[in-house]
């Protein structure tokens, strides 16, 4: 056994060959030489044949009339393409909307700190531009305490009047100072413009050196058009560097269509807000006002205002009237649509804006009408941030063209179109009946889809309605769009 054991640790040891190769022996066999495809001399002898010749040059052919095909369809496409409309010249005022807040102590209970804290709120709603003010100090009537260079103390220094200012640029928002002189007189303007004229020359030299964007100087008039006051502010302005361009605001009251038309055309103002769209006048004079400021001016010089410090809150102008309705008229009008602080979620005139800082994080309700009122509340501000964010990004509600198509006491329609640009119709009905409109343009498509609108229940979000008759119900607002079809 043990030579057994020895005569087999012997053969372990021994290298594997081809007769070797373990228990199983394998035969390998020899390299035969076979044999694959053709040799390079006879693939030379084939390819010179005339069949394969012929075959080369079809190929051939075949490759450049495709090419020569491609190209001169690209070109039948670039011509034949509808060329796009160059977008217009627009400024940082007419890419969005701007935002009024008057009363700084009413807005938060920290004064300009209060509004620093809130600026991401602001960023929230799409605000472009906030217009603040009046901060400065002077006592009413009172001319010889008028000084336009200084900040109240009751909202705060200038040194966090700078930090605001930092802050919000940061976040892309303009900050435009106004600073009407006699805010808290009988008269604005003391009854003397060329008494306070240098005094405001001065402040809008001072304040734009330390890089806010615009000046805002309300209640302006035709008398004061007349004076060389307002072009020697434009002289200030244009010698101001900034990256980008600063802008003269203003706004008018109590002035017919007319006047406000020829003040547009006098004063050189880069931004005029007016409040020509009274709730209370028909809609076929609304659409006469609207179609006339249009067509004899820019829309980038329109603004449109229903509130403010002397007008009041947009909620308490016409109270039969929905907000909703309201939100939809400014936002959708050529021009820069302008609010007053609580005018996104509806604070009548009296009410605290502070109140919106509740809104999120209320007290606990055990009153159910007030919890329905905050309900509410919450509902008009989405509606209110949705047309602000239409207003930002859509092309025919920036700069588009404007086209009336139904007026009538009680109601409104019109067509915001660009280019190949999606188009929106915005139909409008704050009387007590309902409305049905027969719209014609030869833009209109046959039907269009609900974009927004302040009865779900009658016209539901994303539904297509017809156009060729189309009904509104009482108090209804509807924003329908559809593409361009070319």
């Amino acid at each position: 056994m043990k030579d057994l054991e020895l005569k087999e640790g012997d053969q372990a040891k021994q290298l594997m060959t081809r007769e070797n190769n373990g228990c199983v022996k394998v035969t390998v066999p020899e390299n035969t030489a076979v044999k694959y495809g053709l040799s390079k001399d006879e693939l030379i002898k084939i390819a010179g044949t005339a069949g394969w010749v012929r075959t080369r040059w079809a190929l051939l052919v075949l490759f450049w009339l495709g090419w020569v095909g491609m190209l001169a369809g690209a070109i039948v496409i670039i011509v034949q393409a509808p060329r796009c409309k160059p977008i217009p010249e627009m400024n940082w005022w007419n890419e969005g909307l701007l935002y009024q807040i008057s009363d700084v102590n009413a807005f938060t209970d920290n004064g300009l700190k209060g509004v620093e804290e809130k600026l991401d709120y602001l960023s929230q709603m799409k605000i472009k531009g906030l217009v603040l003010g009046p901060i400065h100090t002077v006592q009413a009537n009172k001319l010889d305490t008028l000084n336009l260079t200084s900040v109240k103390s009751e909202v705060g220094t200038e040194k966090e009047l700078e930090s605001l200012l930092e802050q919000a640029h940061k976040k892309g928002i303009s900050i435009v100072l106004n600073l009407t002189p006699d805010y808290e007189g009988a008269s604005v303007w003391f009854n003397d413009v060329n008494a306070i004229a240098e005094k405001i020359r001065e402040a809008c030299a001072y304040w734009l050196t330390k890089g806010f964007d615009g000046i805002f100087l309300s209640d302006l008039r035709l008398d004061i058009v007349e004076t060389d006051f307002l072009p020697s502010i434009q002289v200030i302005f244009n010698q101001t560097e900034k990256t980008t361009k600063a802008a003269l605001m203003g706004s008018v009251t109590g002035l017919s269509v007319d006047e406000v038309s020829l003040l547009l055309n006098r004063s050189g103002v880069d931004l005029l807000l007016t409040g020509l769209l009274d709730p209370a006048e028909p809609g076929v004079r609304q659409a006469q006002v609207i179609q006339k400021l249009y067509s004899g001016h820019l829309q980038t010089s329109l603004g449109w205002s229903l509130s403010g410090r002397t007008l009041g809150s947009l909620a308490s102008r016409s109270p039969a009237v929905p907000l909703r309705l309201f939100h939809t008229l400014l936002f959708t009008l050529p021009g820069t649509p302008v609010f007053s602080a609580g005018d996104e979620v509806g604070l009548k005139t009296g009410e605290k804006p502070r109140t919106m800082w509740d809104l999120e994080n209320p007290v606990e309700e055990t009153n159910a009408t007030a919890k329905a009122v905050r309900e509410e509340r919450i509902a008009v501000r989405n509606f209110f941030k949705a047309l602000s964010d239409l207003k930002r990004r859509e092309r025919s509600l920036l700069h588009g063209e404007f086209v009336s198509l139904y007026s009538s006491p009680t109601s409104l329609a019109f067509l915001r179109l660009w280019d190949q640009s999606e188009r929106f119709l915005t139909v409008l009905n704050w009387g007590n009946d309902s409305v049905t409109m027969t719209l014609n343009n030869s833009d209109l498509p046959a039907q269009a889809q609900v974009l927004l609108t302040t009865d779900a229940e009658n016209l539901a979000v994303d539904r297509m309605v017809s156009l060729e008759k189309l009904e509104l119900r009482p108090k209804q607002a509807v924003l329908l769009s559809y593409p361009y079809a070319g």
